[in-house]
């Protein structure tokens, strides 16, 4: 049975230049993509450091060569679509078209009160992202945008020359609830989950989890753009460290994610504080999606 293709996540709490190292270890290592999270600050790492995103894909850009890079997720708790989309734009050329949007909703977090906004509920939460990252794609498309919305508003917006990738760079949507899987299955180029919203699931359970949401995309799908291929992705969490306890184990649930429909599985590269992929254990993941 096949395995999907390998991704991971390096986040940006790590001095650039160790940053930028382990980018190029996982281009090395043959990963399809590197994702970083796009945050200003994040959980339990909040009081460390943390450094901004787009400067840091732009400078793993002029370190690397093959490996595609992108964000994981964007969202409108801190990111106003229209120099969102310019900072895309750019980055597009600065990767000569190896950049992978990822977007999502964002969480009620310290993202979502940073600049002193509202409590928004989750309901309004999903109309705000519906709003912008239509938006965002939009203006990713056009050379000239003007648009009314009930959350943003553009006039004049030029996104010139507009980008490498055509007709815009990727949008990959973090998306489980039937709004965010429309959203997905209309916009987006690629779908991530990381199973149900903040919930610590056995491994079992969490692979029976993402196969009914993948069920829930393909029923998206055929409701709003029927024989629309869409890559589907599988993001382990930081913290979870069974599926690697073994080359058995690991290689079992690597064909699990598969069979549950799944094109890529993304885990976290290695870190010094020992939570992602364990150290003695990268080599073995790596050989298990070499060539798939």
């Amino acid at each position: 049975m096949t395995v999907p293709v390998l991704s991971c996540l390096v986040l940006p709490d790590q001095a650039p230049t160790e940053f930028l190292a382990r980018v190029r270890d996982a281009e090395a290592a043959g990963v399809r993509t590197v994702w970083t999270y796009d945050h200003l600050s994040w959980r339990d790492l909040a009081d460390g450091p943390w450094f901004g995103t787009v400067p840091m894909l732009a400078a793993a850009a002029g370190a690397t060569s093959t490996v595609r890079l992108g964000t994981q997720v964007a969202t409108p708790n801190f990111r106003h679509p229209v120099p969102f989309a310019k900072e895309a734009m750019t980055l597009d050329h600065v990767t000569a078209g190896r950049l992978e949007v990822g977007v999502g909703a964002g969480a009620e977090d310290a993202d979502a009160r940073v600049l002193g906004q509202a409590a928004m509920s989750r309901g309004e939460r999903a109309s705000r992202f519906e709003e912008w990252v239509t938006l965002l794609a939009t203006l990713l498309e056009q050379d000239r945008t003007d648009f009314h919305g009930s959350f943003y508003r553009a006039e004049d917006a030029r996104m010139i020359p507009g980008c490498v990738q055509r007709p815009r760079v990727p949008l990959t949507v973090a998306a489980a609830g039937p709004r965010s899987m429309r959203l997905a299955a209309l916009l987006g180029s690629a779908w991530v989950t990381y199973g149900p919203y903040r919930r610590s699931l056995a491994p079992r359970e969490w692979l029976a989890a993402i196969a009914e949401q993948n069920v829930a995309l393909d029923k998206a799908i055929a409701e709003v753009a029927p024989g629309k291929r869409i890559r589907r992705i599988a993001q382990v969490a930081l913290d979870e460290a069974r599926p690697f306890q073994d080359v058995d184990t690991y290689r079992q649930f690597a064909r699990d994610v598969a069979a549950a429909g799944f094109d890529e599985l993304t885990v976290h590269w290695p870190r010094p504080d020992g939570r992602g992929v364990p150290a003695a254990a990268l080599d073995m993941v790596v050989a298990t999606h070499r060539g798939s």
